[in-house]
């Protein structure tokens, strides 16, 4: 490992060759929160050295709001502490076997940072430790990408001794050093860029994505919480499409569902895009919430596995949606996302395809299937719009279906009309009441009455309900009664045939 002056020179040097105006801090004003003007002014006092640094930096260049500020210094720890608790500001010992002191200025915290080269990285993620160093230019110098390692000081504007401005204004994402070394010690960069192509529309340069590519095997090691963390800020991303397409082959380490997509063309008239751009572009095209981008991420990795072509050359992917569902499962089992949230996507992937008719009926059927959740209905829209968005022109129309399937459940709404049992003029105790014994029955003439009010046969009215109920219930008492006499006229061989029957047939599956 070189020695941390003679990195940071070599750095410097390679910044200045693509950055030849360099000639130390830039005379740049940046509007500061009140917390980090007061940290910066309160180390500088006391004789040290200070610099906002990172993320908030490159943002405010950027013209992106950042409310996080960190700042690095040349004062130890134990010094950064002192200085701001003479100031009156409580502290925290966050992180400083790493020279991380968290100091709470006017209710906002600030993570204040000595500056430091961190040593060998054992996980792929964190140095086994650091040393600490002299100059801001060194501290720099261990940074992920070059539009990170820009510092700032209202006195001194903008230093930029790697090239970070320039590589911001090319729109690029350039790897600090060696992009082999960067990513062997934190893995995590590697899913960093990917985020940062999707959230900055950002190119990633040639040099770092054959690092990222070399390196991918080491996102195994890191933390599904943090895997799935860069992953959804990736899916929100106002370039996902770019980022998706431009970065699958390292994505695939930790998406793996995603290889069979690429390049799989439909042959179909109703697809112009091969799966996986069709799927970047479903994400692109619909809102930015966790829910339906991570639906949209999945709704058609079962395709490659359903696809078959029938004699004119024409794909098609029968079953596709459950094959689909099955695949996000796993994925998202393995990303360590939410039971509920899981549920959710997959109810939202299953349904994908699902054919609603713009009427009121159908509308609270779908709402029935979707148990009764209106946002999960409102999410399926925004998932349908975003497919159609992301097929051939002929299927334009079916966003406009999308928007008067919305329209139909606001007219649905604001009639409070009942899609599900909650919603119901009666309840069970109604029923029982009314003569119905406890038990499976109860729910059997409330889902009857369900159906019969979704399908406008019967008002959703008490008194109404409660016959529908009582007729219900002698028709399925005749049934039964016409099932029985039957039986006894067929005899001991038709009753036997009956049993044998029902013990070869398969369980009824268990609701879900």
């Amino acid at each position: 490992m070189e020695a941390p002056g003679q990195l940071g020179d070599e750095l410097a040097e390679r910044g200045q060759a693509r950055n030849a105006a360099f000639e130390g801090p830039r005379p740049v004003t940046i509007s500061l929160p009140p917390q980090a003007a007061f940290a910066l002014a309160a180390l500088e006092e006391a004789g040290f050295e200070a610099w906002c640094v990172g993320g908030f930096v490159r943002d405010a260049l950027l013209g992106r709001a950042c409310a996080d500020v960190d700042v690095a210094t040349d004062a130890p720890w134990q010094e950064v502490q002192r200085v701001f608790e003479a100031a009156g500001c409580r502290t925290h010992e966050t992180g400083t076997a790493h020279g991380t002191l968290t100091v709470v200025v006017d209710q906002e915290a600030l993570e204040i940072t000595t500056y430091r080269d961190d040593g060998a990285y054992a996980d792929a993620r964190h140095p086994e430790a650091v040393s600490f160093v002299r100059t801001i230019e060194e501290d720099l110098a261990r940074r992920d990408f070059t539009m990170n390692t820009l510092a700032y000081h209202p006195k001194r504007g903008i230093l930029d001794p790697y090239g970070g401005v320039a590589d911001l204004e090319a729109r690029t994402i350039r790897a600090v050093g060696d992009p082999a070394r960067r990513f062997s010690e934190d893995a995590l960069r590697i899913l960093r860029a990917c985020r940062f192509a999707s959230q900055l529309g950002f190119s990633i340069e040639p040099a770092t994505y054959a690092g990222m590519m070399a390196n991918k095997g080491q996102l195994l090691r890191i933390s599904a919480e943090r895997v799935t963390h860069e992953l959804e800020c990736l899916l929100l991303g106002a370039h996902v499409h770019d980022a998706l397409m431009g970065t699958v082959d390292v994505l695939a380490a930790v998406l793996p569902e995603l290889v069979a997509c690429k390049g799989f063309e439909q042959r179909t008239p109703y697809h112009v895009y091969d799966v996986l751009e069709h799927t970047a572009f479903v994400v692109q095209r619909t809102p930015p919430s966790p829910l339906v981008r991570w639906a949209a991420l999945f709704h058609d990795t079962g395709k490659p596995a359903a696809f078959f072509q029938d004699a004119d050359g024409t794909g098609h992917f029968y079953g596709h949606a459950k094959i689909s569902v099955e695949l996000a499962q796993a994925a998202m089992g393995r990303l360590g996302l939410s039971p509920a949230f899981v549920g959710r996507v997959l109810t939202l992937v299953k349904h994908h395809d699902d054919v609603i008719e713009p009427t009121p009926k159908a509308v609270k059927r779908a709402l029935a299937r979707l148990g009764g959740d209106v946002g999960l209905f409102r999410a399926l829209c925004d998932l349908k719009r975003g497919d159609a968005l992301a097929q051939a022109p002929r299927c334009a129309g079916r966003v406009e279906l999308a928007d008067e399937l919305e329209e139909v459940l606001d007219g649905i709404l604001e009639a409070n009309e009942a899609f599900t049992l909650r919603k119901l003029a009666v309840d069970g105790r109604d029923v029982m009441a009314a003569g119905v014994r406890q038990g499976p029955a109860v729910g059997a003439v409330l889902a009857a009455a369900l159906d019969a009010v979704i399908d406008e046969r019967v008002p959703n009215e008490r008194a109404a309900l409660l016959a529908f109920a009582a007729t219900w219930l002698d028709g399925q008492q005749g049934a039964q009664d016409g099932r029985d006499a039957a039986g006894a006229k067929g005899g001991g061989c038709a009753a036997g045939a009956e049993r044998a029957a029902a013990e070869e047939a398969p369980p009824e599956p268990k609701a879900r």
